[in-house]
């Protein structure tokens, strides 16, 4: 006999807490809770009540209550935080209560008198990271209340929460009392991590850029005009106050028709950079404009016929005049690092983007061309810091795929070739990228963090090297600071789907095992030949009691890779100890996959 299926229905759930309330009790027990009692009786509990609302939980320092009307629910949010900005304004003795408020739109599950579900979950988890004095919805709320409450949004980013499957998006409520309030000096305190990234990110403009349009007569060209394209992303990405997402998710909409505003809304970006390039010989004619998607309207547009050896130039001019426009100030550091550029050997800058352009297909076959490419264009160019870093990626990368017999040289000559593009150009990321990835492999954890950090303090935006920097703190056991680095890269990068399966291991590791295989199962989608990714999320499964898909999975990674083995993994992947590797041991020996 089946079990009934809960009764569910859609409802609002505000979720508060106060901060420090364990520093104010130890303070000043009496005062705090009497401060609280005459808080809740005279101002939440009839607050909630005059917004038709339900308390069905208290914690202590916090409640739970339900409103059947999301609309009165971020009114009652509104109402709750004047309330207790103007008792705190009344007073100048503490203890000063301070609340924070999550507000969600979502499934809820009653049990008596309590409710249960995603729709609480996502209301406390938002309630986690609000800043306090402040209110934090989600996108469900935006989406219903925005025009109908005489309250403005600031949109935070997309977050990922514990045990919630999919990220959220977060908004921030903008009316008269938040905006005229500061912050305490323990409120600016008690910013979260969490939220100070998603507040950095929404302070800065933000921009896509699309992969240009061949406009040549020759249609195999398409590669050249694509290399520009990430050009001009690598600059702006060297720009900390913006925002820029990475060609590979920007470049999945080529050849698309596309609805601008639908793209930004996509890739959590305001501004589109979308052109053509016409090339001709050594000459290229570059079109290129700039688009607000809250509107639709051209922001600038401009013109460049030039010779390529003059390339470096056209792409330092666009990202300038894009700076301008957007009003950003560069730091000391990067007005320093933009003195003027140098002339490029045509052929180099071709086969720069030839081989670049095969490395990213990923093949075996692909990656042999990608190194015939990068050769010879470091051997034209030298100076070509890009090209010879790139080809320390193709050592490693062969070497992590098992594509040639060279075994772990692959390693030492991607080391010696990563060192060789610092020496060339101390200011090249791709450079300390190559470097950190290859000390990495080799275990050297701690240069490779050296490493990696410096490519991002000259690349904030670089996607790639976030991915690297959350593998190092996953292989040495710090996994929630290498969740939150997993986390920017896909935000840096919302297609990336190496970084969700950096993501979906220190979930697991973690014992976040629900979240670990939504994750999996998400990176499945981009990356369906996985083995390691259905290694991980039988695992999961079997951690969840999942046995049959568990099955399922490591039969249809064994048809992929026949020759798979366990201890494949404990050899592949440098874990500092082995507690990763035994976890996942547990989890297959659950779900019945090995002895």
């Amino acid at each position: 006999m089946t079990e009934p299926r809960p009764k569910r229905h859609l409802a609002a759930i505000l979720a508060a807490d106060i901060l420090g309330f364990s520093r104010l009790m130890g303070e000043d027990e009496a005062g705090t809770l009497s401060a609280l009692t005459a808080c809740m009786s005279d101002l939440i509990v009839p607050c909630v009540a005059a917004h038709n609302g339900r308390i069905f939980k208290t914690t202590g320092d916090g409640l739970f209550a339900e409103f059947s009307s999301v609309v009165d629910a971020v009114l009652c949010a509104v109402a709750f935080q004047d309330g207790v900005r103007a008792r705190n304004a009344g007073t100048s003795r503490s203890p000063r209560l301070e609340y924070r408020i999550g507000v969600n739109l979502g499934d809820i599950i009653p049990q008596g008198e309590d409710v249960f579900g995603d729709g609480v979950n996502i209301a406390a988890r938002l309630e986690g990271i609000c800043v306090p004095g402040q209110i934090f919805v989600s996108g469900t709320v935006f989406d219903n209340v925005s025009g109908k409450v005489p309250v403005d949004f600031e949109y935070l980013g997309k977050r990922a929460m514990k045990n919630i499957a999919h990220p959220v998006r977060v908004y921030r409520a903008k009316y008269g009392g938040a905006e005229i309030s500061g912050e305490s000096g323990e409120s600016r305190r008690a910013n979260s991590s969490e939220y100070s990234e998603a507040r950095s990110i929404a302070d800065k403009p933000s921009i896509a850029v699309l992969a240009f349009d061949n406009m040549s007569e020759d249609p195999e060209q398409q590669y050249f005009a694509e290399g520009i394209s990430e050009d001009i992303i690598t600059d702006l990405s060297k720009v900390s106050g913006l925002f820029v997402i990475s060609r590979n998710s920007s470049f999945a909409y080529r050849g698309r028709a596309l609805d601008l505003r639908k793209v930004c809304e996509e890739l959590n970006v305001r501004y589109i950079l979308e052109g053509s390039v016409r090339r001709s010989g050594n000459r290229a004619r570059i079109n290129a404009q700039m688009i607000d998607g809250s509107n639709g309207g051209h922001v600038w547009a401009d013109r460049y016929d030039r010779e390529i050896e003059d390339i470096f130039a056209v792409q330092d001019e666009v990202t300038r005049e894009i700076v301008d426009a957007l009003k950003v100030a560069l730091t000391v550091g990067e007005q320093s690092r933009r003195v003027e550029r140098r002339k490029v050997d045509p052929e180099a800058y071709d086969l720069l983007i030839r081989g670049r352009n095969r490395l990213y297909a990923f093949t075996r076959e692909a990656m042999a061309e990608a190194r015939v490419a990068l050769q010879r264009a470091s051997e034209l160019d030298p100076g070509m810091a890009e090209a010879v870093a790139l080809l320390s990626l193709v050592n490693s990368t062969e070497y992590l795929n098992g594509w040639t017999d060279k075994g772990a040289y692959h390693l030492d000559e991607a080391l010696d070739i990563a060192a060789r593009a610092v020496r060339v150009d101390p200011e090249e990321p791709w450079a300390y990228h190559a470097l950190a990835l290859a000390n990495l492999w080799k275990r050297q954890y701690a240069p490779a963090k050296e490493a990696i950090e410096k490519a991002l303090a000259l690349n904030p935006n670089f996607a790639n090297a976030y991915t690297v920097l959350a593998n190092i703190h996953d292989f040495t056991e710090n996994h929630e600071e290498a969740a939150r680095s997993a986390e920017r890269a896909i935000s840096l990068d919302p297609g990336y789907d190496i970084a969700l399966q950096v993501l979906g291991r220190c979930q697991f590791a973690m014992g976040n095992d629900d979240l670990a295989a939504a994750t999996f199962e998400k990176r499945l989608v981009s990356a369906p030949r996985s083995d390691m990714t259905r290694a991980f999320l039988a695992a999961a499964y079997g951690h969840l009691g999942r046995e049959q898909e568990a099955r399922e999975k490591w039969s249809e990674m064994l048809e992929i890779s026949p020759e798979f083995s366990v201890a494949r993994v404990r050899d592949f992947l440098p874990y500092a100890s082995s507690a990763v590797y035994q976890r996942l041991l547990d989890g297959l020996r659950k779900a019945g996959l090995i002895d």
